[in-house]
């Protein structure tokens, strides 16, 4: 109705409407996991390596027998559990961000291979998809793992080929789709390389969808680096992360739980924030859900 007055009631309902609560509480988690990743340093309360045997294992603060000095206790080595998480988070976060990239390169690189050529060279990267595919990737990084040894550079280059395969799969279908628009064919028209159809044509407007599913990647990133680190076969001594916390805590799970129950709250509420924003997005961006 025209003239029609908006009042602050309605404009809340219309907010609420595009932001949802649940995606709100998802995107203030996962905005307070950046802050607390970029200023680690400043933060953390202790040097997280700092021993102290005659502090160890001191709960929380909120638990009979707590103190103020370990405001989320000490672990089996006397080192504050706070000052380790807030580290914890630091590393696990880059090393997902760093796989996730390198997975989305690799994807996006091959998806577009397939696209152009065709033919041979595109059967030859589908087979390679699903060859990757077919094997389970956690029985891959426990082998490469146990065979050449752990470093935090091995490590997160093996963590970024995992979900390469969907992302290929995902931009060679948009690529192929995105060819038979009429712009991509009247930029071909013009001269334009092949570099520039793909890069300044095609993936700006299958980004949206691209960008959905690294938010699907990266959560599993965070889940295997967290089971690989619990194995012993993660993130190493003195570096410390997420699924390493995990590890050691769960010796003393009926002891000092809180060694182990920290890491945990913190790789759930993060998976789940990202899953969220994830299908938030998807919503949003997908023109076939509007």
């Amino acid at each position: 109705m025209d003239g029609a007055v908006v009042t602050p009631k309605g404009r809340l309902a219309h907010v609420l409407e595009r932001f949802p609560p649940v995606v709100m509480l998802a995107l203030f988690w996962l905005v307070l996991m950046l802050a607390v990743a970029l200023a680690a340093d400043l933060i953390q309360p202790y040097d997280f390596k700092a021993l102290d045997l005659r502090g160890r294992l001191n709960p929380p603060v909120f638990m009979t027998g707590g103190s103020w000095r370990h405001l989320l206790g000490s672990d089996e080595l006397g080192r504050d559990v706070l000052s380790r998480l807030i580290v914890s988070i630091r590393l696990s976060l880059s090393l997902a961000f760093m796989a996730t990239l390198i997975s989305a390169t690799l994807g996006v690189s091959l998806g577009f291979l397939a696209a152009y050529f065709r033919g041979r060279v595109e059967q030859l990267v589908l087979m390679i998809i699903d060859a990757q595919a077919s094997m389970p990737f956690m029985i891959i990084a426990l082998a490469v793992l146990a065979f050449f040894g752990n470093s935090l550079v091995l490590f997160t280059l093996l963590m970024g080929f995992h979900g390469w395969e969907r992302i290929a799969r995902i931009a060679r279908g948009l690529a192929i789709a995105a060819n038979e628009h009429g712009y991509a064919t009247a930029v071909r028209d013009l001269g334009a390389s092949p570099w520039r159809i793909y890069g300044r044509h095609i993936l700006p407007n299958i980004a949206s969808t691209l960008i959905v599913s690294m938010t699907l990647t990266f959560p599993e990133v965070i889940l295997l680096e967290s089971g690989l680190s619990f194995l012993g076969l993660g993130v190493q001594p003195p570096l410390t992360s997420l699924g390493n916390m995990v590890g050691y805590g769960r010796e003393y799970i009926q002891t000092a739980p809180w060694i182990l129950i920290a890491p945990c709250v913190v790789i759930v509420l993060t998976t789940l924030s990202v899953s969220i924003l994830g299908d938030w997005l998807r919503d949003r961006l997908d023109p076939t859900l509007k």
